[in-house]
């Protein structure tokens, strides 16, 4: 193994940005590995997601955006954006603001939503917050449980944190075109990359704004949350990113 040298650059910075009822407690077996390897990492908790007794009804995608864009504003440029989940809406709202400052957004089984959608645009405005659906619920949707065991399941749940309703009914608002220039790797965990890009392809809201992009393909087969379900399969995969 070759050792790094006082002439060697920087190894770039991961800031992970987790979707839906998590925190930064999501990310820690593979911001632990990111960190073995050399690099510098920052895994976030958005606002109104601390605890379950936080305050969430006055919460907003912009206040999501915020705190996410000040951490890249302050650890930039060069940092490698991870957004999983809904947290795909986040990054790229980042990344439309400050593309000088990222190196590349990976999403996690997720994507770069278009100008002016939401991700739950029917929510109404009495509704203050979404607490994570019985597991039944969560697969009749559509997402994938895969790799998580019963363990692993009690131990999200006890952890989860109802996620701020704002986030989720707030259209999103990008402003230029630059955040086009950013490189995106896709890690596909609960669809494959051919499908992904084929639903890029036909206009799906999630995934359209790929084909205006500069975006490669991870394939890591599980369930929608690899970061819970193979973290050392996704760190892997996101050290892979810090190498092109």
């Amino acid at each position: 193994m070759k050792l790094a040298g006082p002439d060697d650059p920087p190894k770039p910075m991961f800031i992970l940005v987790p979707g839906f009822w998590l925190g930064a407690w999501a990310w820690a077996k593979v911001a632990g590995r990111l960190r073995v390897a050399g690099h510098d990492v920052e895994a976030v908790t958005l606002p109104g997601l601390a605890e379950r007794a936080a305050p969430r009804a006055d919460v907003t995608l912009a206040d999501h955006v915020a705190a996410v864009a000040a951490l890249v504003a302050q650890r930039g440029p060069g940092v490698i954006l991870v957004g999983h989940s809904g947290a795909g809406s986040v990054i790229y709202a980042v990344t439309d603001r400050l593309p000088d400052q990222v190196r590349r957004a990976v999403y996690v089984d997720s994507g770069p939503l278009p100008d002016g959608t939401a991700i739950d645009p029917y929510l109404g405005p009495d509704v203050a917050e979404i607490p994570l659906p019985a597991w039944a619920e969560l697969k009749a949707a559509g997402t994938s449980l895969a790799g998580l065991g019963r363990q692993r399941r009690a131990d999200f749940r006890r952890q989860a944190v109802p996620h701020p309703a704002g986030p989720a009914r707030d259209r999103l608002r990008l402003t230029g075109t630059r955040r086009r220039d950013v490189p995106v790797t896709m890690i596909t965990s609960s669809h494959r990359p051919a499908d992904v890009a084929r639903l890029a392809k036909q206009g799906h809201p999630y995934f359209a704004e790929l084909t205006e992009l500069p975006v490669s393909y991870f394939d890591l087969p599980t369930g929608h949350w690899p970061m819970l379900s193979r973290p050392a399969a996704l760190a892997a995969a996101l050290l892979q990113t810090a190498t092109v």
